[in-house]
């Protein structure tokens, strides 16, 4: 997460969408930034909400806007993944290594998913769930483009996007039933996604 008060501006950062790109990128430019742990890079708009968005109300006097990015779902999916099957993961209860993609996306949709399929929800990242306004700025992350000239326009500066944390594009196919029954179970993040369409 970065936090531009001069801006009235805060970056949220969500998984697998660039965020650790846009913190080299802007890090410098920041106020405040939460770097680690990953559950504080990673601060999802309902925690953001509640802890941090009283803060900076209190000392800016202002009330934030937010900006964050969404990914296509099956997009997403792949990229977790992917990031999850390098080499230096195996071994890991985490890791996707010896395990399809079928097999992987099965699993997020169970009740009791294991380690290597804990990978959250995008609409839960971006969910209210309780006091604080929505996400003010919502841009696809394959419209990364529009995203960053509204970045550069906002924080008044020009913007070189580093690419990291990309893995490997190896292949992963999906069965389309099962794509279908993931679409079906979560269509409101395909919804998001779909709404942030610019």
């Amino acid at each position: 997460m970065l936090i531009f008060s001069r801006y009235n501006l805060v970056l949220l950062a969500v998984p697998k969408t660039g965020s650790t790109a846009l913190e080299v990128a802007l890090g410098q430019e920041a106020d405040g930034r939460f770097g680690n742990p990953p559950e504080l890079k990673h601060l999802p708009l309902y925690r953001y909400n509640r802890f941090v968005r009283p803060l900076l109300q209190l000392t800016t006097g202002k009330d934030p806007e937010t900006f964050a990015l969404i990914r296509e779902p099956i997009s997403w999916l792949r990229s977790w993944y992917r990031y999850r099957a390098r080499n230096s993961m195996a071994g890991s209860p985490t890791s996707t290594c010896h395990i399809s993609f079928d097999q992987f996306v099965r699993d997020t949709m169970s009740d009791d998913p294991s380690p290597f399929a804990q990978i959250g929800c995008q609409t839960r990242f971006l969910s209210l769930d309780g006091n604080g306004g929505p996400i003010t700025h919502l841009f696809q992350y394959e419209q990364m483009d529009v995203a960053c000239k509204f970045l550069e326009n906002r924080l008044e500066l020009e913007l070189d996007l580093p690419w990291l944390n990309q893995a490997a594009a190896s292949p992963a196919p999906l069965d389309p039933a099962l794509e279908a029954q993931y679409r079906q179970i979560h269509a409101d993040e395909f919804q998001l996604w779909r709404d942030a369409f610019t």
